[in-house]
């Protein structure tokens, strides 16, 4: 009298990198069938979709780019803690202020900036995408929360206004809430918003009050072929104020510094 012996299955299990690596229902497949099979029929397919970096206004491309750099660093960290943030801020202060508005012109004012672009430019500092000896040392040590509870703190604080120059108010002005068409320069107020105060869920920072040196610097390097990532979202602005020339930086600057709004507004701490 014969008997059966057990058939063995082998089990194939595909994933999906694009499902965030969740794993599809197992495939039992008799062994007498896979030992048919070609060698690489056993093995998982490799994904290839690929993660688009969303920017809004922004141009549409054929195909999706890559993500920023930084897509780990976000999933990686909770909304920021303004009250833990506050401590690990307290080194920011000797350039750009206790409560983020700085009185050396040279050095950016973070008060009210929007938690998620703060986050994602410390990301930049110390992965080198960015390039600035002292900021790249100072967030080498920055865990993905640490960035987005110093972004979370300095969301809070309001910004001062500054004051700009009368004579450059009038094309600070056209460029800011118009653009050029002439030149291919959109209005600054499409991304940034009418009152200067950034776009949170995009990922635009807040300008208005900046200081005007740093602005001019800042568009000045980015004219001159600075970049900070190649990302979608990092190539916006060089290719903008690549159109303009000093005059136009000059006078958007100055009309940035001055921009404000009547009412002070309570800016929330944003995860990005």
């Amino acid at each position: 009298m014969s008997f059966r012996h057990a058939v063995a299955f082998a089990t194939v299990l595909v994933m999906s990198s694009a499902a965030a690596q969740q794993a599809t229902e197992p495939k039992a497949v008799p062994a007498a069938s896979a030992a048919k099979a070609p060698a690489g029929a056993q093995e998982a397919a490799p994904a290839s979709a690929t993660s688009a970096s969303a920017t809004a206004g922004g141009p549409v491309a054929a195909q999706a780019p890559a993500a920023p750099a930084d897509a780990a660093h976000a999933v990686a960290a909770k909304a920021g803690d303004a009250t833990a943030g506050q401590a690990k801020a307290a080194v920011c202060g000797a350039c750009h202020g206790m409560d983020g508005n700085s009185t050396d012109p040279q050095y950016p004012r973070l008060a009210g900036q929007v938690e998620s672009y703060t986050a994602r430019q410390l990301t930049n500092f110390k992965g080198g995408t960015r390039q600035n000896p002292i900021m790249m040392g100072m967030a080498a040590p920055l865990t993905a929360q640490d960035m987005h509870d110093i972004g979370a703190y300095f969301a809070t604080k309001q910004s001062l206004p500054g004051v700009a120059d009368q004579a450059l108010v009038e094309r600070g002005a056209q460029l800011y809430h118009e653009g050029d068409t002439t030149k291919g320069v959109p209005a600054c107020m499409a991304c940034h918003g009418p009152d200067g105060h950034g776009n949170p869920g995009a990922v635009y920072p807040q300008l208005a009050g900046q200081h005007a040196n740093y602005v001019q610097a800042t568009l000045k390097a980015w004219h001159d072929g600075s970049t900070w990532g190649t990302d979608a979202h990092a190539k916006i602005m060089p290719s903008i104020a690549q159109k303009l020339d000093e005059k136009d930086i000059a006078a958007l600057a100055s009309f940035i510094e001055g921009l404000h709004t009547n009412e002070p507004t309570s800016a929330a701490p944003v995860a990005n």
